[in-house]
């Protein structure tokens, strides 16, 4: 709306000109996003209360995290408020890409949402159904994808990191590449949303990862400089990665150790979701299992501790699953594994971003 207002102006006033570039206004969505999420948490904190939306605790952490029941959940509508109307705000509403960004988003968000108040109504920890679950999952993400494939300047071809020219093209199969991707990355959030800050701590490193991969992909210099596949459009979406960096951290505000609100199935997914999103945008697909690396060995670790214990009859791995029960079950403080599983999220997007050059 910002974009659409003063831009038109910019030709009368040349010091509006600053408002055509992605940068600036990638930075202001940012700021814009921080504001609302850290000015609207208390009342959004007291609302959630008012109508008993409180965390359900697991039995098997249930010692570990007695002391959490009852904490207000469903944060993520505080940062999805955040993110759209920052975005709304800031970008360039004729962008396709934005549109589907936001749709993306949204609709994981409603999935999540759906599962959240499942939860809460039921008062347990079991929302709806796995299938239910994915079901939504595949369907805003098929969705979203379908109208991407079918916009002329996209291509189905896939870029390999480390690699200049080897671009397969995957034809109809990029389709349900697309959708794993979105749906693993979905599901890899909502996994590590375990402990205070755990989840949206590398949530904001990857979006801040993938705000650098966004804008070069749609940036036509800087794409042939560095070879990586040039979509034009889309870095308009680096204004909307502006906008979840700063609802992050508007929300980690709140969600750090001890948290006072958690962001729930509406927040996990929906951040999910979104990565694999940009991640299938600005064609670093594959980069996003080094990008979002934290959210890959939660993931693994979940699926070598039910494979082996389907295989054993009943050994296990781990001590728990995911891997950040693990150690909290072997004596580590919740607060030193947040910040050490920080720690590894930022060595990976530097990683990933490494790979601009390393080719």
């Amino acid at each position: 709306m910002i974009y659409h207002f003063l831009v038109p102006l910019s030709a009368q006033i040349g010091a509006l000109n600053v408002f055509r570039y992605i940068t600036f206004r990638s930075i202001y969505a940012l700021l814009t996003a921080l504001v609302i999420t850290i000015v609207l948490g208390p009342m959004m904190m007291r609302w959630l209360q008012k109508i008993k939306c409180g965390q359900y605790i697991q039995d098997e952490v249930g010692e570990l995290h007695k002391c959490k029941a009852g904490t207000p959940t469903m944060g993520g509508l505080l940062l999805g408020f955040g993110v759209l109307v920052s975005t709304l705000l800031w970008a360039d509403l004729t962008n396709i890409y934005v549109w589907l960004t936001m749709l993306v988003f949204a609709g994981f968000g409603l999935v999540g949402f759906v599962d959240d108040y499942t939860k809460i109504r039921g008062k347990q920890n079991k929302g709806i159904s796995p299938k239910a679950k994915l079901f939504g999952q595949l369907l805003v993400a098929g969705t979203a994808v379908a109208l991407l494939i079918m916009q002329p300047a996209y291509s189905t071809e896939l870029a390999v990191p480390f690699f200049k020219n080897f671009t397969p093209d995957l034809g109809w199969l990029y389709l349900p590449f697309a959708l794993l991707v979105m749906i693993g990355a979905s599901n890899g959030v909502n996994l590590t949303d375990g402990l205070d800050g755990l989840a949206i701590g590398p949530s904001i490193t990857s979006a801040t990862c993938y705000a650098f991969f966004i804008y070069i992909a749609g940036h036509i210099g800087m794409a042939n400089y560095l070879n990586v596949p040039h979509v034009p459009g889309v870095g308009e979406v680096t204004v909307f990665c502006g906008a979840l960096v700063g609802a992050g951290l508007g929300f980690l505000w709140y969600n750090a150790y001890p948290a006072q609100i958690f962001m729930g199935d509406v927040g996990s997914l929906s951040i999910g979701g979104v990565l694999g999103f940009i991640a299938v945008l600005c064609k670093q697909e594959l980069l996003l299992i080094i990008v979002g690396g934290v959210f890959v060995f939660e993931t693994i670790s979940v699926i070598m501790q039910v494979s082996y214990f389907k295989v054993s009859g009943g050994k296990r791995i781990f001590r728990m699953a995911p891997l950040h029960h693990h150690f909290e079950h072997k004596g580590v403080p919740e607060s030193k594994i947040v910040i050490r599983f920080w720690i590894i999220s930022i060595l990976m997007a530097l990683m990933a971003l490494s790979t601009l050059k390393i080719r």
